[in-house]
């Protein structure tokens, strides 16, 4: 159905020239299906009680099927429940037990209902009720559900009626606020016929709204303002394909920058209105371009997107605008080294472990490491013999305390090795000093102390598996690696120390290992970051990392060595991350629970 995507290569923010890959099949999604152009189906049930699941049967199925405002046909049966009806039913609907006794079953009603619908766009007065009804009793009889589109009125009406027009979005009140010919009165054929008055009267006050389409009466929103649907136009230059959109002002300033698999069919929802997000209201009543940029995988577009937010800094994007305010926790290189933290990643040859997105999260790690090792924590610098007071630190034998000489340089630097040895490798020592630490106060009851050595041991080891994870990656000059995607095509990406340079889609027929050979050859050249920092954000690297490690990923080329530590920090993070999940919803006398040492399973 979809035209070969020619290769994305290089990383380019330019537009493709390209045509779009749908260009040779354009569906109705594309065009919009015009509602004055569509068969609907108005069905209405009457049944025994409100749930199939707790044995509610039908006892009677109506509908109308309409188009361009003019009845085509109607269909009425009464179902026999082979139950009783219950009197207070029976009084509502007049439907009798004698009534319903010759009528035929659902397994016979159902089939002849179906095959009335077909094909058409199925409607219904708060239509989960009905729907579910039909496809319980198509599931009860082993029979597929055909796939239908459905409207509910009830729910429409709820976006469009103000207690102006009704009191209330019952069918009764909504067909006399539209001048019905028919009353509701709980029989099935009579209140879908209403329904279709309902209908009819909805389209015709969307239409001045300018809903004109299914797409557009499906997504509709009264948060979405008349001026602002008459830019949709703005989408018109979109092309069905994965990409990245960028809104602009009338000074072509960046106002927001998203992504999607389907560019046209996204930014036409922030006109025609599911979107109902204040702030993107805000911003699209700001907008005057809406510009596209095709991408050949979905990856590409995440990065793309990273890259675009970072360097514009739109005021409607919340999340990674920033990627350069981070925090790293340091071990220097000097006669006595110490952690320390730091903003920014020097080629100095010293250990860094992050980054970390906030200070908080770097202080928190940082404790934990100072409470397992007792490196001095002062920021002096002195040479390899100091002669000084010692600190309070000492004092408390919470330092080795260099500066005194109370301990000469070789201990000191078999503890600085085991520092450097836990930071890039085992975290076990930091792991089991915390967790006797945290036992110790839960068997006090200090449940509150103990969590503050819970939240600091979290932030080291998901720290630490930050780090050994990135740093793998980024110290790969190359990685090749392609994916059959669901259309059966192989998308391929490049990733060069971290950084991804470039991403295609070999075209069917093409010979795969010349094009993955193109591919590599005009892919953007990448030099290596200091020490472990990727040569992209942080952010981007984690994104090609879970496509590298998504199912049905093959490497196709790896130069360098891309290994993590078997016994690194990262077979800790199930333990804390189900911890994190549960806080929310334990009470607080289970606090012993969340406590539980990392080394032991989870109970």
């Amino acid at each position: 159905m979809s035209a070969p995507t020619s290769s994305v290569t290089g990383m380019s923010t330019a537009v493709q020239s390209a045509p779009p890959r749908w260009e040779s099949q354009r569906t109705f999604d594309e065009l919009g299906r015009p509602l004055r152009e569509l068969t609907f189906c108005v069905v209405d049930l009457e049944t025994t009680g409100g749930s199939a699941q707790g044995g509610s049967r039908i006892t009677e199925i109506g509908a109308v099927k309409v188009r361009g405002g003019e009845v085509l046909g109607e269909f009425q049966t009464l179902v026999n429940p082979h139950t009783e009806i219950p009197a207070f039913i029976a009084v509502l609907t007049g439907i009798s037990n004698s009534m319903v006794a010759d009528a035929p079953p659902i397994e016979s009603a159902l089939p002849a209902f179906l095959e009335f619908a077909a094909g058409c766009v199925l409607v219904a007065h708060n239509a989960p009720f009905d729907v579910g009804f039909l496809r319980y009793f198509a599931e009860e009889q082993g029979r597929p559900w055909p796939p239908f589109e459905v409207l509910d009125t009830a729910r429409l009406a709820r976006r469009v009626i103000t207690r102006d027009d009704a009191p209330n979005c019952k069918l009764s009140s909504l067909a006399r606020a539209f001048g019905s010919a028919t009353t509701p009165n709980h029989r099935a054929l009579s209140d879908a016929r209403a329904t279709v008055d309902v209908l009819h009267g909805l389209m015709e006050r969307l239409g001045g709204l300018g809903v004109h389409t299914l797409e557009e009466l499906q997504t509709f929103s009264s948060r979405v303002t008349t001026a602002q649907r008459r830019k949709r136009h703005l989408a018109e230059a979109l092309p069905h394909a994965p990409g990245v959109y960028l809104f602009r002002d009338d000074r072509a300033r960046v106002l927001y920058v998203g992504t999607s698999g389907d560019l046209r069919t996204r930014v036409r929802s922030y006109f025609t209105a599911s979107e109902t997000r204040s702030r993107m209201g805000e911003m699209v009543g700001l907008a005057a371009e809406v510009t596209g940029i095709e991408c050949a995988t979905a990856l590409e577009a995440e990065v793309r997107e990273l890259r675009l937010i970072a360097e514009h800094k739109p005021r409607y994007n919340r999340r990674s605008r920033f990627p350069e305010k981070v925090h790293f926790v340091k071990l220097t290189r000097e006669p006595w080294p110490r952690l320390s933290l730091v903003r920014r990643v020097l080629d100095d040859e010293a250990d860094y472990l992050g980054p970390f997105s906030s200070k908080k999260a770097a202080e928190k790690c940082l404790a934990a490491l100072h409470e397992t090792f007792p490196v001095r924590q002062c920021s002096d610098r002195f040479g390899r013999s100091p002669a000084r007071t010692p600190c309070v630190l000492a004092e408390m034998n919470r330092c080795l305390s260099p500066c005194d000489g109370s301990v000469d340089h070789d201990a000191y630097a078999e503890v600085v090795r085991q520092l450097r040895d836990t930071l890039l490798r085992r975290p076990d020592e930091v792991v089991e000093a915390v967790n006797r630490r945290m036992a110790l106060l839960a068997d006090d009851e200090r449940f509150e102390e103990a969590g503050v050595h819970r939240d600091r041991l979290a932030a080291f080891i998901r720290a630490a598996a930050r780090t050994q994870r990135l740093t793998a990656l980024t110290r790969c000059p190359e990685v090749v690696a392609a994916r059959r995607d669901d259309d059966g095509r192989w998308a391929v990406h490049v990733v060069r120390h971290g950084r991804l340079a470039a991403a295609g889609v070999i075209p069917p027929g093409a010979d795969a290992h010349r094009y993955v050979a193109d591919l590599r050859a005009s892919a953007e050249t990448v030099s290596p970051g200091p020490g472990p920092v990727p040569a992209a954000s942080a952010e981007e690297t984690e994104r090609v990392l879970r496509w590298l490690e998504s199912p049905g990923v093959r490497l196709v080329a790896v130069e360098g060595e891309w290994t993590c530590p078997v016994g690194g920090a990262t077979r800790h993070l199930a333990l804390h991350d189900a911890v994190a999940a549960s806080r929310s919803t334990l009470v607080p006398f289970a606090e012993r629970r969340d406590l539980a040492p990392a080394h032991q399973p989870a109970r």
